[in-house]
């Protein structure tokens, strides 16, 4: 089965798409009909690998977590995404996307952020590229990650508040569409994870997954083989996650996980553990699972992780859900911060939420002390030092 790649209509299986307004299908079309030619091509491939090697600090490294392992028993590497310039995994996607603008003579960047990273990373991409950058950004998210929203305006990016709904990731996503609605000729909308209309959720996923392509060559450098036994990766929407998985999903012996935010626990009315909680629907132009009343009204989502606030998942997940190829855990906001804590005294790194979840795991599932156990650190934890100190201060 052909996990990784939708068919020409943007489907995986049962779920994707594109579920637009008429006032933006001309883009969705244009973007459809043009992206495979243009990032396939020698000269975008050029510009681009050349800057995720000089700018970005591309590879990045796969780190033996001999102290983590050590505690659990089992061989744990850890994919360091929080080392890349701007310090997620998101610049991969970001410079991949601004570079495509350009090439459609775009001269506008729009882009929603949760945590900030994608925000950081779209107006760095702009800021080195020369586009004008607007990002849209939840009224809530922009107090509790400050620091990122300091850093796209010093990038020159102008940040806009969200203020309706839960004014968190999918209010700035509905903003966002509006906007390019009003501004279809000169805009191009960089969407941060693999979600949105088809091509989106293939576009990026294509972009991110540099990660695992690397992974497979740095095990072949470190162990002889290039498959690892697990990945696990956090999802909210799941980019760094499809980008950990996309080289894997057709090797059937390499086992995925994916953890979502379980928030205040499943059972408790404040998660965004989709998987557990989701019926199929269709969020933010493609149909996946989605957490939603029965005559659906999207359900406000919680978690400590602003990245993984979101009420929905990419199809490619919600496919690989369904079809049980990967496994799916729900981490509690507590358990994401005691793994948060225990990373930082026993490696030195202090990770993002976000990859605090994709942690968590090793507390959920037995491993073998054999096991080659890759983990997809998506972040460094500088953001998200306000929760941290709270945590420290109690």
């Amino acid at each position: 089965m052909n996990y990784k790649n939708p068919d020409e209509n943007g489907y995986y299986g049962e779920f994707g798409g594109a579920f637009i307004p008429e006032m933006l299908y001309p883009n969705v079309e244009e973007l459809q009909k043009n992206y495979l030619e243009i990032i396939e091509s020698e000269d975008f491939q050029a510009e681009y690998q050349d800057l995720l090697k000089n700018y970005v600090g591309r590879a990045t490294p796969l780190y033996f977590a001999k102290n983590l392992s050590q505690k659990y028993q089992t061989q744990i590497y850890l994919k360091r995404e929080d080392l890349n310039h701007t310090g997620a995994h998101k610049i991969n996607n970001a410079l991949g996307q601004v570079l495509l603008a350009k090439r459609l003579g775009k001269t506008r960047i729009i882009a929603e952020t949760g945590a900030g990273q994608h925000g950081v990373a779209t107006a760095t991409a702009c800021a080195l590229l020369g586009l004008e950058c607007i990002v849209y950004m939840g009224e809530i998210d922009i107090q509790r990650q400050a620091p990122n929203v300091a850093r796209m305006k010093m990038l020159g990016a102008e940040v806009v508040a969200a203020t309706s709904g839960s004014k968190t990731l999918k209010d700035a996503v509905n903003e966002a569409l509006r906007d390019w609605i009003n501004n279809p000729v000169t805009t191009h909308y960089v969407i941060g994870s693999v979600v949105g209309p088809h091509p989106f959720p293939d576009l990026v996923a294509r972009f991110q997954s540099i990660i695992s392509k690397e992974i497979k060559e740095q095990l072949k450098e470190k162990i002889g083989r290039e498959n690892p036994d697990y990945v696990i990766a956090c999802v909210g929407g799941g980019s760094n996650a499809a980008g950990t998985f996309y080289h894997f999903v057709e090797e059937k012996e390499v086992k995925i996980i994916a953890a979502e935010a379980g928030g205040l626990g499943v059972d408790s009315g404040k998660s965004a553990a989709t998987t557990f909680l989701g019926t199929l629907g269709v969020l933010h132009g493609s149909k996946s699972l989605v957490m939603q009343t029965e005559d659906g009204q999207v359900i406000e989502p919680h978690s400590i992780s602003a990245g993984l606030d979101y009420p929905g998942i990419g199809p490619f997940h919600a496919h690989l859900f369904k079809e049980k190829r990967a496994e799916f855990f729900s981490i509690n906001d507590d358990e994401a911060l005691q793994c948060a804590f225990e990373l930082t005294r026993l490696e030195g790194i202090i990770p993002a939420l976000e990859s605090s979840h994709a942690l968590a795991v090793l507390d959920k599932k037995k491993f073998n002390e054999n096991d080659v156990v890759v983990i997809c650190l998506s972040g460094r934890g500088d953001k998200d030092m306000g929760t941290y100190l709270k945590e420290i201060r109690s």
